[in-house]
């Protein structure tokens, strides 16, 4: 039997992502643009952390089905871990991708580029929540990595053109996340990572 799980997003790069990694346990996940009448919630909170549960608990309150919900981002360290949790709305307008990586490139004009280029990390973070029991679990996942000079790619969203992945001793060396293919990013990525983590307490519900 296909249990259904709601991953409350509307972004389709990161529902298209979560399927991908839900294909070997056979389970549906529904995003909030197959749900009519889902609610809006706002992402007012000042960590991954606490978006992260914000989104799980109204939608599976509402919903009264497992919910999957994710806060994720870009942190700069030059920019302080900027745009952090605004990445979506870094420029100004929420998922604009394209404004977003040039106001990167504008923030980070006045700073001399460094050797090794100017490090950052994908942060994800990932809450589920059982509305039959009230029971709730978060993990995280990152990759490192440093910004590129210019957008390469075309394999991905959001940020993924100007991330070069760093992760030692791989083949995916020097790569942006946009030039990874769905394997590798799913391998190497954040949200990846943070599922992965999650997989014990994903599959005790799926069993059940």
């Amino acid at each position: 039997m296909v249990r259904a799980i709601i991953f409350a997003t509307k972004n389709a790069g990161k529902l298209r992502e979560l399927r991908y990694l839900c294909e070997p346990f056979g389970v549906e996940v529904l995003g909030l643009v197959d749900l009519e009448g889902a609610p809006d919630v706002v992402e007012d909170g000042a960590t991954f952390e606490e978006n992260a549960l914000k989104k799980a608990r109204a939608i599976a309150s509402w919903s009264n089905k497992l919910t999957i919900a994710d806060d994720s981002g870009l942190e700069i360290d030059a920019l302080g871990k900027r745009p952090g949790v605004h990445s979506a709305r870094f420029a100004g307008e929420h998922g604009n991708d394209g404004a977003n990586i040039e106001r990167v490139f504008a923030e980070l004009q006045p700073f001399t580029r460094p050797v090794r280029g100017f490090t950052a990390r994908f942060r994800c973070v990932l809450a589920m929540i059982d509305p039959t029991c009230g029971a709730e679990h978060v993990t995280s996942g990152t990759c490192e990595g440093e910004i590129a000079l210019e957008p390469r790619g075309s394999n991905g969203f959001g940020y993924d053109p100007i991330f070069i992945v760093k992760e030692a001793a791989t083949a995916l060396h020097d790569r942006t996340m946009a030039e990874l293919s769905a394997d590798e990013k799913a391998a190497v990525g954040h949200r990846g990572k943070a599922l992965r983590a999650m997989m014990t307490t994903l599959e005790a519900w799926l069993r059940s």
